[in-house]
């Protein structure tokens, strides 16, 4: 059963969807920092949304931590830099809360736009100033979206129904999209030169950090009103507050602020500024949905599944139909460490026929096969590159356009620090879904790369195969099955045994002393995988 501690407030939905995937949920919304450190110490994941801070000291905490899922799309309060290092995944909740921040986005700019705040608080006083609250119109207004992403998208095709003009600036985007999406892309200072009204849905990082400064605030039009939903910190808060005084803005509404709760109360006491809390998720809808979502994704990612909106992946999340190619290059870097024989030295990886957006996935997960049993359990999809890099293990992948014996072929080739002959094992798919061993060395040769593996190479002479039977036999150790591949004309020949028990050592070493045993491997691939 894993542990997963809850640290900040979650929808009950997401809490019995953890437990009814047999997980143990220790809810710690109430503790303290010192409880929360001493709790992680055996936790398999963790749970936050924005309050807690699941910085380098709480990770390096939680010896046994897996995952750190945060409900939502933001991972700020996540050290994902540390949780790499230490090879913790970072999920999020990317789609959960797209319609409520969407939404949001226009309840802040017609807030904005008719004064409905204001108005608001001078009824409640008793007062009726019809024409102390005049606002403007949004039809025929150019509204400039900074982010032209999952919400920008959204944002631009409600602004349409409002029939506004619609211009974006996202560095990221394709140029192509634009005219797909019915958005005039531009550079970021024409932008704000003809909008009437921005809006920024754009992560935090350091590039975006005060991206809107004073010198690009001074480019709006005067009047403009700015609307923020995305990250506290990608807009100049000094510089914001000077062009509201000044006149030159309208109006701002924010719904982020660089340090939350602001300290500072300026902006949001300011008569031209319509304030929220950080209210863009909090819909009862949006709630249940980032909890359900985090939670199925910590199970996911718990139960070794990579087709998950993992932050630090360095692939995308693969799917359900990319999992078996991972364990196709998994099992066939492991395998081949098995046969190694020395400290890694280079690992390439070679496909044919293997899509484009599985071909680096592929390879690292022959990467993290090569090198687990050398350096143990803690290396997984999210550190493996960093360590070969650390320990100046070469990799390479290689993609070929010719075509091979099958449709689609994975190589991996493995060369040790002793400058041997290196150790190459070609596998494939069966029906899409089970991994296949296809060739040993230059030789073909087809078995299923799991269980408890005896791998042989011995010379090609009669009786070689009674002899192994009969030691194991006395052994009491069962043969699966066996797969034997030769070459004629070549001397060496290849016996590859499934055990139902590993053999003990002396038993290997009587195998080793035949006279016709050239060397003698064991390799314990563990269960299958996707089939």
């Amino acid at each position: 059963m894993h542990k997963v501690l809850v640290a900040d407030p979650l929808s009950e939905a997401g809490l019995a969807l953890l437990r009814e995937g047999g997980a143990e949920v220790v809810d710690l919304t109430a503790a303290d920092r010192a409880r929360l450190l001493e709790a992680i110490a055996d936790a398999d994941a963790l749970l936050v949304r924005s309050r807690t801070k699941a910085d380098a000291e709480l990770l390096r905490a939680g010896r046994r931590l897996k995952v750190v899922g945060r409900a939502g799309i933001g991972v700020d309060n996540v050290d994902v830099k540390t949780a790499t290092e230490l090879g913790i995944l970072v999920i999020n909740a990317p789609t959960a809360n797209l319609l409520s921040a969407t939404e949001h986005t226009f309840a802040l700019l017609l807030a904005l736009a008719r004064n409905v705040p204001a108005a608001d608080a001078s009824m409640k006083e008793g007062e009726w100033e019809r024409n102390r609250f005049v606002g403007v119109e949004l039809q025929g207004k150019t509204l400039g979206i900074i982010g032209l992403g999952r919400i920008g998208q959204r944002v631009a095709a409600r602004a349409k129904a409002l029939e506004m003009e619609v211009a974006a600036y996202d560095p990221f985007l394709d140029p192509d999209q634009g005219p797909r999406l019915g958005v005039e892309l531009l550079a970021l200072d024409e932008l704000l030169r003809r909008a009437d009204v921005v809006t920024l849905h754009t992560p935090l990082t350091d590039q975006t950090r005060n991206l809107l400064d004073a010198t690009r605030l001074a480019l709006l039009k005067p009047g403009a009103l700015l609307v923020n939903c995305s990250r506290g910190g990608v807009v100049d808060e000094a510089a914001l507050l000077a062009a509201l005084d000044s006149g030159h803005l309208g109006g701002a509404a924010l719904d982020v602020f660089d340090e939350e709760p602001p300290k500072s109360l300026d902006l949001v006491r300011h008569p031209r500024v319509v304030a929220t809390p950080h209210l863009g998720a909090q819909t009862a809808e949006a709630q249940e949905r980032t909890s359900t979502e985090t939670a199925q994704m910590v199970l996911a990612a718990l139960g070794g599944s990579f087709a998950v909106t993992a932050v630090n992946l360095p692939f995308r999340a693969t799917g359900s139909r990319g999992e078996p190619y991972l364990h196709l290059g998994e099992r066939l870097g492991s395998l081949g460490s098995a046969l190694l024989r020395a400290p890694l030295k280079r690992v390439q990886v070679d496909l044919w026929g293997v899509e484009e957006p599985l071909q680096l996935p592929v390879a690292i997960a022959a990467l993290k096969g090569a090198l687990v049993p050398f350096l143990g359990p803690g290396l997984n999809y999210v550190n493996v590159e960093r360590v070969a890099q650390g320990r100046g293990i070469e990799t390479v992948r290689i993609a070929h356009a010719s075509a091979a014996e099958y449709p689609h072929l994975v190589q991996v080739t493995l060369e040790g620090t002793d400058g041997g002959a290196p150790v190459e094992i070609a596998g494939t798919l069966f029906g899409e879904r089970q991994p296949r061993v296809v060739r040993f060395g230059r030789q073909p040769l087809e078995f299923r790369p799991e269980g408890k593996l005896l791998i042989l190479r011995s010379f090609d002479v009669p009786g070689v195969v009674g002899k192994v039977g009969t030691l194991l036999g006395e052994a009491r150790v069962n043969i699966a099955d066996v797969h034997l591949a030769r070459k004629d004309g070549e001397e060496d020949a290849w016996t590859i045994l499934r055990l139902d028990e590993e053999p003990s050592r002396e038993v290997l070493d009587r195998l080793a002393a035949l006279p016709e045993m050239r060397r003698v491997d064991l390799a314990d691939l563990g269960e299958g995988g996707a089939d």
